[in-house]
C-alpha cells in the first residue's frame, strides 16, 4: 500500500515577518489608535477643477476659523495657511478615543500663467472653502462661426 504524503510548501522568513508585522499592526492600531490619530497633523482634502472661465480650489476645513486661515498668492503660486484648533470642552482624561485631526495646515498650488490674478475670490459655506481664479481674456475658449461656402465665393471673385 502507498502512502502519501502532503506537501507544504516552503516559507521563507520574510514571509513570517511580514505576517508577524501585520498582527502586530492590527494589535497596537485597536489599541493605540486614538494616540496616534490625535498626534497627526490636520491636511484639507482639495478638489481642483475648471471650467471655462475658471479654476476652483475646494479645501474641506471644517472647524477651521475664519480669521485661523490665510490665503496668499505668491509668484504665481496659491498658498492656504490655516489652523484647526482642538476645542476641549471635556478634560482629557475624559476621552477614550480621539480620530478627529487637528493642528496647522499649509497647501500651495502653481497656477498656470492663464489664470488672472487680480480677480481672486474666496467663500466659505458648510466647511467648505472654494477659491475662483478667473482665467485671462485671452485663454477662455472663443466661438468661431463658420461662414458658408457661397460667400466665400464671392469676396474669392471680387478679389480677382
Amino acid at each position: 500500500m502507498t502512502t502519501m504524503t502532503r506537501f507544504v510548501p516552503l516559507r521563507t522568513p520574510f514571509e513570517d515577518v511580514a505576517g508577524l508585522q501585520k498582527r502586530l499592526n492590527s494589535i497596537f492600531n485597536d489599541f493605540a489608535g486614538s494616540v496616534e490619530g490625535s498626534n497627526a497633523g490636520f491636511t484639507p482634502a482639495v478638489d481642483v477643477y475648471e471650467d471655462a472661465d475658471k479654476l476652483v480650489v475646494k479645501l474641506e476645513i471644517p472647524g477651521v476659523k475664519q480669521e485661523d486661515l490665510d490665503i496668499r498668492l505668491e509668484n504665481q503660486t496659491l498658498v492656504i495657511k490655516g489652523e484647526r484648533k482642538f476645542e476641549q470642552t471635556e478634560k482629557a482624561e475624559n476621552f477614550h478615543r480621539i480620530e478627529r485631526r487637528f493642528g496647522s495646515f499649509v497647501r500651495s498650488f502653481t497656477l498656470p500663467q492663464t489664470v488672472n490674478t487680480e480677480g481672486v475670490t474666496a467663500s466659505s459655506d458648510a466647511g467648505v472653502l472654494t477659491i475662483a481664479l478667473p482665467k485671462k481674456a485671452e485663454a477662455q475658449p472663443k466661438q468661431i462661426k463658420v461662414q458658408v461656402g457661397g460667400s466665400r465665393q464671392v469676396e474669392a471673385e471680387t478679389a480677382q
